[in-house]
């Protein structure tokens, strides 16, 4: 009686700290939603609910902060970052793990090391391999650095798949007369589904919301991503708090979207790292 009594009081001390979470975390977009429904020009203090409300500071702000063609930067630096990161990860996990190919520790040891890098540390090293390349100022520019400093999580994330796939699989495949990459195709890659759409919902998020290196590489402001719309917008708008917190949020909303959409994805890739582990 005591154990079931127990069991309870821990799982309602369970939910009463995850709604405590919950609502630390949307306190803030609470605070941002306030500022942005008060009157433009105003200096909003804390979390008010606004009398009247002014949405059209949304309609505002995506209008003056040149929103749909900096989405569209970011949606082609997205087409191009992602396909080559997701085969580039997969193709490198997979030689380690399934193929073993040779010195294929070393190498991801090697990777392993890049996780430590810092990431503003290797920003200069960056721009003068681009210049002396002539890319500057091209959407390559920001493309390759983005596809490179994403590879060794993307490796570590799908080694971690392949290690979690049964041997029996891929022996068995290998008797059915299954080459390397009839294997992958057939068999590996139909597996790895969720880490799969897991690792491209994060790439493309952080190639979406990717600010300094295309702040860099690129002189052109409209041809950035889209967080430079919330650096432009605030330096042309640097005071008026209400119309940053409406920018702000439309930059955020494709990224809480996606989320929301492929949150079970998260929960699936997590969760079979977990069993298999």
């Amino acid at each position: 009686m005591n154990t079931a009594r127990s069991s309870r009081s821990e799982l309602w001390l369970g939910r009463i700290v995850l709604l405590m979470l919950v609502l630390f975390t949307l306190l803030p977009f609470v605070g941002m939603l306030s500022a942005a429904l008060q009157p433009a020009g105003s200096n909003p203090t804390g979390i008010q609910v606004p009398t009247n409300p002014a949405w059209g500071n949304f309609i505002t702000a995506f209008e003056m902060s040149k929103l749909p063609t900096l989405m569209t930067s970011s949606l082609i630096l997205v087409l191009m970052v992602v396909p080559a990161g997701l085969v580039l990860a997969t193709a490198a996990a997979y030689g380690i793990v399934v193929l073993r190919v040779p010195f294929g520790g070393v190498a991801f040891v090697v990777l392993l090391l890049g996780l430590t890098i810092p990431f503003e540390s290797l920003i200069v090293p960056l721009y003068h391999l681009m210049k002396d390349a002539g890319l500057l100022n091209t959407r390559l520019a920001i493309a390759m650095p983005l596809v490179a400093l994403y590879l060794p999580f993307g490796v570590f994330w799908m080694r971690a798949h392949f290690q979690g796939v049964p041997k029996e699989i891929t022996e068995a495949a290998e008797m059915d007369g299954a080459g390397w990459w009839r294997a992958l195709w057939h068999v590996h890659l139909p597996l790895a589904r969720p880490a799969l759409t897991t690792l491209l919902v994060l790439y493309s998020l952080w190639t979406w919301n990717q600010f300094i290196i295309a702040l860099v590489m690129m002189d052109e402001p409209l041809m950035r991503t889209v967080a430079g719309a919330l650096g432009a917008f605030q330096g042309q708008y640097g005071t008026d708090i209400v119309l940053l917190s409406a920018g702000a949020l439309l930059i955020m909303l494709p990224t809480i979207t996606v989320f929301a959409i492929f949150q079970k994805q998260f929960v699936v890739a997590l969760l079979q790292g977990s069993v298999k582990g």
